[in-house]
């Protein structure tokens, strides 16, 4: 149950080469047990099989441990390949007696060994033998389990380090949960992190993104949303627990195994009997408990109580959270709550329910009826689960908490049948609950949950106007899931709703249908006429929400690309209803990804990516960031490739990936990776890419937004790759399957790319396909600015397919991409221009120059080796030296270093600076590493400082 990949991982191996790029180094790599320390050090290695190596790990065999351990195992590994021989050739004298202490085949240690003299020695022996060894190769030293290392052992790896040979990489890996406040490694590790050449490396629990990524490389198959949740919340991310978590038939274990049950209690088990006693009463109070409670439920007073705590605190147990108590680690408690014998169990909980029902100031407000319902559920009282369950599922939506009201909405489910009156206790039919359960689902993203509890709640609805608004939910689910029937859902919840008298029930239906419909090839027509309708309802029954639904449809439906202004007036009209009465958000939400969608297309770029951030700012205040903001994403990271700002839009992706999206916006945002793959040449990034798109898109019913961009990045991977049949395969399949000339926002982007592979390919069968490609390309109406652009970009290419390079026509490509301020096309239009240009003209020559320098430039900067590599080989062919670059220097700090050097010199933390940027804090601290690398000092304030002396800042 170990997984294949190394999940999560990519910054911290990414780090590991750089430092190993520049000995003489140590690296200090501290977490907790079970983060993947050495699986990552492992890894790191095997990926490098030329490095010598040598690994030792300490052990705990006694409470000292044993010294020097891991130099006898580095040394043991040494011998074993050149023999003791060969170590004596590289000791004074050619001889090991000095070495003796460290292992028999050395010899007899002389008399001396307790000695500071033979210790000094010793030590130098070792710094000896190590410099020998790197004189002509780097060589890695690995210390594993640095926490157990006794006294002799520190003062070894100390004395290496501060002296480290030129060559060599000492890794030293400990635990981190380990190092209790008197820890003797905590001293040592201070003092080494001051020296200039240690660096530390501290690893974090792996985030929900890559703990999926672990469950596939375990399984071989994705795990469904809910199990992955339960996985992800019971092993906080640390990859043992997940494998130990998982069985192979996508379910989790109840029971942990012993051995990890041993590791996770083993630092429990040395408190004292008093603390492990109070330690299983705190495991029944949940994942924070307040001081106070814990007072009252244990009757010490906070003297007594804070005694008996202690111990566990210093042995880093229990953690405090201002005046709370928290476990270190999510399994722990589990660990030490399963020590409760029943009775214990029962009992503790109702103690801990019947305090807070006496005094509910001992937790924070928002918490209570959450408590309550956990504490009278795991007391077995099912009439007061039920009720405190229900209180606390309204609690949390009013929250916006939404994956814990399907939590509690779950308990309330479970016990139903087994309180009599449930009905009468709640005020509310079993069907509500369900109702409630898929308005959760949806606004938490957990679409296929929903979809089940829409199909529960149907069996149980005689009432049509309340079967055609479950049904309405339905179908917008099945619509995020991509399921080709989603349609029929609305379809009969609209025929199910009368038009007379007018309902706010018929007009959410026919708004949503609308929506839906208008995205599709076919639907203008139709979604248009049932928006209107839906606007005359909501208009009459006083609907603000549904009637800015409706105009933000008709709006799309009224007007193309090359008309944007307009569509922005009418998307203001519709904001205008909403702040005059919307009832939530989601039309907000909704007008933000269309007005961010037509500045994109009107190749507003700054302006979409200000719009789209709101977007999802408000999503995350709204507590839809999983399934909205996700959305609204895609929106702020188009533009951001637009402008070539290509590593922002990457961490946008990155962080809304890790919110587990919906199937269709988790596939465009693998789309927009799969863009910037190919073109910085990452194939094989592109072809997951691709992969993720097939396995999601459905053909019968995906929309162009969609189906159009995803062909288009398959054909320009399959030339990429060389494959110039298969790209042409995907051409015909375009021209035969598709119609793009139905969009020319995504269409126009499509035909470029089919004609840049004809271009490529070449011969007769590319000749044939280029006649359909331009007959689909007369068809596709006009638009806007950006549109214009790829009409030319389209132009060009066919004409290079043709075997002409027309010289005019790619200025004329360059000209607009500048214009548009987008860059990437900007270079690939100068190359192209470059090559058209006469190598036999001096003035054209002049042209050249300044154009593939520029085009260089660009493709550097974006990371575009492909293209970069394209524009150095023309060079060299006209023998233009491409040196004369211009440019502000940045020390090689990135335009998104940067932005993250600016918030450091402003002091801001990295939360702080994620927060800024709507990045992962992960992602934060891995830009400031860099940075503090490339600056080439040691603190925050040293770049802030070198920042504002250089002036880039």
């Amino acid at each position: 149950m170990v997984s294949s990949v190394l999940a999560g991982r990519a910054d911290e191996l990414a780090f590991l080469d750089r430092v190993l790029r520049e000995p003489p180094a140590a690296l200090l790599v501290g977490g907790e047990a079970g983060v993947g320390k050495s699986r990552l050090i492992r890894e790191f290695l095997d990926s490098r099989p030329g490095v010598r190596t040598f690994v030792g790990g300490c052990l705990q065999i006694s409470s000292e441990g044993l010294p020097f351990a891991p130099f006898s195992a580095a040394l043991r590994r040494l011998v074993r390949e050149i023999g003791v021989e060969g170590v004596a050739a590289l000791l004074p004298g050619g001889t090991p007696a000095g070495l003796a202490r460290l292992l028999p085949e050395f010899g007899e240690p002389d008399t001396e060994t307790g000695t500071a003299e033979a210790r000094i020695r010793l030590f130098d022996h070792v710094l000896l033998l190590f410099e020998r060894l790197t004189a002509d190769e780097p060589a890695v030293l690995v210390i594993e389990d640095a926490h157990w290392a006794e006294r002799s052992t520190r003062d070894l790896l100390s004395y290496l380090i501060r002296n480290i040979p030129s060559g060599l990489l000492v890794i030293v890996t400990y635990r981190s949960d380990e190092l209790h406040r008197d820890h003797p490694l905590r001293p040592l590790l201070a003092e080494l992190d001051r020296a200039d050449w240690v660096q530390r490396l501290d690893l974090d629990r792996l985030p929900l993104r890559a703990v999926a990524e672990q469950a596939r490389g375990i399984l071989g198959r994705d795990l469904d949303q809910r199990t992955l949740d339960a996985v992800y919340e019971r092993s906080e991310g640390n990859p043992l627990f997940v494998e130990a978590l998982l069985d192979c038939n996508d379910r989790i274990n109840g029971e942990l195994p012993e051995s990890l049950r041993d590791l996770i209690l083993g630092s429990v088990r040395k408190l004292p009997e008093e603390t492990q006693e109070i330690l299983r009463v705190t495991s029944a109070g949940g994942d924070r408990v307040e001081h106070p409670l814990l007072a009252a439920v244990t009757g010490l007073d906070d003297g007594a109580l804070s005694r008996v705590l202690r111990p566990a605190v210093a042995a880093n147990v229990l953690v405090v959270d201002g005046d709370a108590y928290g476990f270190r680690h999510a399994l722990m408690r589990e660990a030490v709550h399963g020590d409760l014998l029943p009775g214990e169990h029962t009992r503790t909980h109702t103690r801990f329910a019947e305090a807070l029902e006496r005094d509910s100031s001992l937790v924070p407000m928002g918490r209570v009826a959450a408590e309550l319902a956990h504490h009278w559920y795991s007391a077995h009282d099912a009439t007061w689960a039920l009720v405190s369950a229900w209180k606390a599922a309204q609690v949390a939506k009013e929250a916006t908490a939404y994956t814990e009201c399907i939590r509690m909405l779950d308990r309330v489910l479970e016990l139903w049948d087994k309180v009599p009156d449930a009905a009468e206790r709640l005020g509310v039919d079993h069907a509500g609950v369900l109702e409630m359960a898929i308005d959760a689902s949806d606004l938490a993203g957990e679409t296929e949950r929903g979809v089940a509890f829409a199909k529960a709640a149907l069996k149980e609805i005689d009432d049509p106007i309340r079967a055609a608004g479950v049904l309405e939910y339905r179908g917008r689910l099945k619509i995020r899931l991509g399921h080709p029937k989603a349609l029929d859902d609305l379809r009969e919840a609209a025929r199910l709703v009368p038009a007379d008298p007018p309902s706010g029930a018929r007009a959410r239906v026919l708004s949503t249908l609308a929506q839906q419909l208008y995205l599709l090839p076919t639907g203008l027509e139709e979604a248009r006429a049932l928006a209107v309708e839906a606007l005359t309802t909501a208009r009459a029954v006083g609907d603000a929400t549904v009637e800015a639904h409706a105009l933000t449809t008709i709006a799309g439906c009224d007007f193309s690309d090359y008309d944007g202004e307009r569509h922005l007036a009418e998307l203001a009209k519709a904001e205008a209803v909403y702040l005059r009465g919307g009832a939530d958000d989601s039309a907000m939400l909704r007008i933000a990804t269309n007005e961010s969608h037509v500045l994109e297309g009107l190749g507003e770029h700054e302006r979409a990516v200000e719009v789209a951030r709101r977007g999802v700012a408000l999503a995350g205040k709204s507590g839809v960031a999983r399934t909205s903001g996700a959305f609204l994403s895609i929106n702020l990271a188009e533009p951001l490739v637009s402008l070539g700002r290509w590593d922002e839009a990457l961490e946008v992706i990155e962080h809304a990936l890790e919110l587990s999206p919906p199937p269709l916006t988790r596939a465009s945002l693998h789309y927009i990776i799969g863009v910037i793959a190919v073109a910085r040449g990452d194939l094989d990034a592109a072809a997951r890419a691709v992969s993720t798109l097939d396995a999601v898109l459905a053909p019968t019913f995906s929309r162009t937004q969609e189906l159009f961009p995803s062909e288009g990045l398959r054909i320009d991977l399959r030339v990429a790759e060389g494959d110039l049949s298969g790209a042409l395969d995907a051409v015909e399949h375009v021209l035969t399957e598709l119609q793009p000339s139905v969009s020319v926002r995504y269409g126009l982007p499509l035909l470029c790319a089919a004609a840049r592979a004809c271009a490529e390919a070449g011969g007769e069968r590319a000749t044939r396909l280029l006649t359909r490609i331009r007959a689909a390309a007369e068809k596709t109406p006009e638009g806007g600015r950006v549109q214009h652009a790829y009409a030319l970009l389209f132009e060009a290419e066919a004409t290079r397919a043709e075997g002409v390079l027309d010289r005019d026509g790619w200025a004329a490509v360059a000209d607009a991409f500048e214009a548009l301020k987008q860059p990437y096309p900007l270079a690939y239009g100068l190359l192209r221009t470059a090559e058209a240009n006469d190598p036999h003209d001096a003035g054209a020559r002049e042209d050249t120059t300044a154009r593939l320098r520029q085009a260089a430039e660009i493709a550097e900067g974006l990371g575009a080796r492909p293209l970069l590599e394209r524009i150095e080989a023309h060079a060299r062919r006209s023998r233009i030296a491409l040196g004369g670059r211009t440019g502000t220097p940045t020390l090689g700090l990135t335009p998104r270093e940067l932005e993250v050097l600016r918030l450091v010199a402003e002091g801001r933390s990295n939360r702080e600076i994620a927060g800024r940027l709507f990045i992962s804090a992960k992602t934060a601290s891995v830009h400031v590493s860099n940075i503090l690398a490339k600056l080439q000092v040691g603190s925050r304030g040293e770049a802030a400082a070198a920042a504002h002396r250089l002036g880039i800042v």
